[in-house]
């Protein structure tokens, strides 16, 4: 048994099932052991950019870490993005990242680069393996450690020689860390803040935004009138018909502000205390009020679950939500295609435990709001506003979900970093329904553009956001890469064309030209 057979033995046994890879010759060895065992699924994606942002909707949909397989310090630096918005889901993922053999690395050739350094601009947790047995010890390790809190991103690096030499056996699995727990005597102050009559929003992610956890916090805000509230870009929102309602903060700044200002207190439960997206000349940046008091319930490496618990006991609370989101069937406004006419099509066609991967920038909300008494169904967003994460994670969402339906809203612009994922799609034949948003422009520059006041704009700086001549066109992009791809330029054709996709398994695309 070699170090390389030693890790993937490994990680087998930490329940680590699948690998999203694009390797090099210094993974070879990796490559073998991987074809020599039923254990693991390799999935070959074409581009980095897929192989991260699949592991993390892999990853947000499973709530275990998916492994990948990366080439140097060229191969990790080409995931970054995707890691972020990874790193930012809380999302759990295990990188093996090959590296020159240990001795090689004097002779600086062409490939060589400060891979400790870039791995730990990308990870949470990083170690490099110094003989072959401490490559899989240092696999254990790193799924134990990106398990922790709400999820980390762990790398080891593995010098190719470690991989090829002989190793005396494979570490075994380790335990799985405790959780944190929050002190009673927090719960209780917040139950305090809650009783006391003062307007209140209780702002949710990781866990909380998960539909037990969500029933409990309503049966809350149904009792204290509290408002349940989301940040703009969620890890994994559970919601739709029969589930309780959780507004979502709005992203541009003003709107923001405007929706938290009338609340004297702010609860924080697994997430952070909300802030602009990006400065504005003028525009405050810290949205909390000043006259609204912040309060921290659980950080988000905090134990949930038990928090969400405890509170109900704190506040003496035995029922679930009775306010819930209501079935609808929405009449479909007319027959131009636009945000709102698909998204109400959505609504009236998805299946009940649909995952939907919004990555649809400008003309997502309109959708996010069309679907809110849609059948229940998971919402995936650009956690870390990287561009390029739709595709990959519905890839991902779909390989964690085989049983599900997942439906990829995808800008057209950002669709162009990653449009590899459609291969990779094609090949593992996953239920992905992709339904690619062609506006031909990058239309939330143009609004951003305005917005941060770099003056009245000509032509020239108007050509850099436009995405026509040439005019891309996606579905024979997605035809040449595998996928079944059909367009629509009416709510009537996409009405037909979206209905079929959800009544048909495997993957497709559908250009919405709008």
């Amino acid at each position: 048994m070699n170090g390389a057979e030693a890790l993937l033995k490994t990680l087998v046994e930490s329940e680590v099932e699948i690998c999203f890879a694009n390797p090099g010759t210094s993974e070879m060895q990796l490559v073998s052991a991987i074809g020599q065992t039923d254990a693991m699924r390799p999935v070959l994606c074409l581009f980095e950019g897929v192989v991260s942002g699949a592991a993390d909707g892999y990853a947000r949909m499973a709530d275990k870490p998916a492994a990948t397989l990366l080439h140097l310090g060229s191969g990790f630096s080409n995931s970054l993005a995707n890691m972020h918005n990874a790193r930012r889901a809380g999302s759990p993922i295990v990188n093996i990242v090959g590296d020159h053999a240990s001795y090689h690395i004097q002779f600086d050739a062409p490939l060589t680069s400060d891979l400790p350094a870039i791995t730990r601009w990308g990870s949470q947790w990083t170690e490099i393996a110094h003989s072959p047995e401490e490559l899989s010890a240092a696999g254990a390790r790193a799924v134990q450690a990106s398990m922790k809190g709400s999820g980390q991103i762990a790398t080891v690096i593995a010098p190719a020689d470690h991989a090829w030499n002989e190793a005396s056996e494979a570490a075994p699995a380790l335990p799985k860390a405790e959780p944190l727990m929050v002190a009673g005597e927090r719960v209780q102050r917040i139950a305090d803040a809650i009783s006391n009559g003062k307007k209140t929003v209780i702002m949710l992610g990781g866990m909380a935004l998960r539909e037990d956890n969500l029933a409990q916090l309503g049966a809350i805000a149904d009792a204290h009138d509290v408002t349940l509230m989301c940040a703009t870009f969620p890890t994994r929102l559970q919601r739709g018909a029969g589930r309780a309602v959780v507004q979502r903060l709005p992203y541009f700044a003003e709107q923001a502000a405007d929706a938290l200002e009338p609340f004297e207190q702010l609860i924080l439960l697994g997430t952070a205390a909300p802030v602009s997206f990006f400065a504005y000349p003028g525009k405050e940046g810290w949205l909390t009020p000043e006259h609204c008091e912040l309060l921290t319930l659980a950080e988000p490496s905090e134990d949930i679950d038990t928090t969400v618990a405890a509170l109900l006991n704190a506040l003496d609370i035995q029922d679930r939500a009775k306010t819930l989101h209501e079935r609808q069937i929405h009449k479909v406004a007319d027959d131009s295609l636009n945000p709102l006419t698909i998204g109400q099509i959505m609504s009236n066609e998805m299946p009940e435990h649909a995952v939907v991967s919004d990555e649809g920038a400008t003309c997502g909300l309109a959708m996010f709001m069309c679907t809110e008494n849609a059948p229940a169904h998971d919402w995936l967003t650009l956690t870390g506003g990287a561009i390029g994460q739709g595709l990959p994670v519905a890839l991902g969402a779909a390989l964690a979900c085989p049983d599900r339906k997942v439906i990829a809203l995808q800008a057209d612009g950002s669709a162009m970093y990653t449009i590899q994922a459609l291969w990779s799609m094609a090949r593992e034949n996953v239920d992905v329904t992709v339904v690619l948003l062609n506006n031909k422009s990058y239309a939330i520059l143009n609004i951003e553009l305005a917005r941060v006041g770099a003056g009245e704009p000509n032509e020239k700086t108007l050509s850099m956001l436009d995405l026509s001549r040439p005019d891309m066109d996606f579905a024979s992009m997605a035809k040449g890469l595998g996928v079944k791809a059909s367009q629509a330029r009416s709510s009537s054709e996409f009405q037909v064309q979206f209905a079929e996709a959800m009544a048909t398994p495997g993957p497709c695309l559908i250009e919405a030209i709008l």
